[in-house]
């Protein structure tokens, strides 16, 4: 065996679908497989998909010569990394599950078990648009909003698994509900659902983030003001971002994301608004697209050998 020949298994596992791949140390992905997750089966029908992917996945690189040497998994919820435990995840039903054990157990090879936001974003401030920067934080806007604080290639796991939560920051109180149960986070105002929420509630016809974001671009009233309230409040969240971690980039990624400039020039100047005596840091979209949580899962993977 060489160190040309050797690939990790990562697997990113979403509560849709799981982005799989086979990666080279340099992050190259040599083979790449999308699965469903099929969350609907329950928690130990969507183990059993993850091992059994990981395990053809392993006989694949053998079979083209390759030589799997770790296996990275990266998972929605609360992840407990030191002990490889995923805690909870609403979105597949986990609940205190031994991934990294039972992985360990079924491929024979290390394993280190990962959050998926801090896993896209490690990779985006090692192999992405961070790259080069020594402190990153990277910001996931889709459904809901979730960051990774990374500094000099390690992404911060707070004490008891949850950091990065800033979707939770209060941004507007009395505003409305989150999925947290507290009225005015900053997801329930500015994930890509929400946009959609407050349109279809102002218009009264179902509505895409995408789709206001179209809509504010050619110009239409309604959809410019869901946008700006958006951005607005992303502003604020990032502005008590920056105060807290003082980085020099902010990588956003995500569904949201895709608007590209028509989000990211009006929140540029946004923050830039609110922002007194602190460094005003980069602001960049996310490089690496879909395939950056496989990537980071990779990375755990390599930065846990022994």
């Amino acid at each position: 065996m060489s160190s040309g020949d050797e690939v990790v298994v990562a697997l990113d596992v979403g509560g849709t679908g799981m982005k799989c791949g086979l990666v080279r140390p340099d992050g190259r992905i040599v083979h790449a497989e999308r699965h469903a997750t099929e969350a609907a089966r329950g928690p130990e029908a969507v183990i059993g998909t993850i091992l059994d992917v990981a395990e053809g996945l392993a006989g694949k690189a053998r079979a083209a010569g390759l030589t799997p040497v770790a296996f990275g998994i990266a998972v929605p919820g609360v992840v407990d990394e030191a002990r490889g435990v995923a805690v909870w995840s609403a979105n597949v039903g986990f609940r205190d599950v031994p991934l990294r054990e039972l992985a360990q157990a079924r491929l024979g090879l290390p394993t280190a078990l990962g959050h998926d936001v801090r896993a896209g974003g490690l990779a985006e401030a090692r192999l992405g648009a961070g790259r080069g920067g020594g402190h990153v934080l990277f910001v996931a806007i889709g459904t809901g909003i979730a960051a990774a604080h990374v500094v000099d290639g390690s992404a911060a796991v707070g004490a008891h698994g949850a950091a990065g939560e800033i979707g939770h920051i209060l941004v507007r109180p009395g505003g409305p509900r989150c999925g947290c149960g507290r009225p005015g986070c900053l997801e329930a105002v500015a994930s890509a659902s929400a946009i959609g929420r407050r349109y279809t509630e102002l218009a009264g016809a179902p509505t895409t983030a995408a789709e206001v974001a179209d809509r504010a671009a050619a110009g239409e009233p309604l959809a410019g003001q869901v946008w700006r309230e958006a951005v607005e409040a992303l502003a604020d969240g990032l502005a008590t971002a920056q105060a807290l971690f003082d980085v020099e980039t902010i990588v956003i990624g995500g569904g949201l994301a895709q608007a590209g400039p028509r989000l990211l020039d009006p929140l540029r100047g946004a923050l830039r608004g609110r922002l007194t005596f602190h460094r005003e840091p980069r602001l960049v979209a996310a490089a690496l697209g879909d395939e950056a949580g496989c990537l980071g899962a990779a990375l755990l993977a390599l930065d846990a050998r022994p």
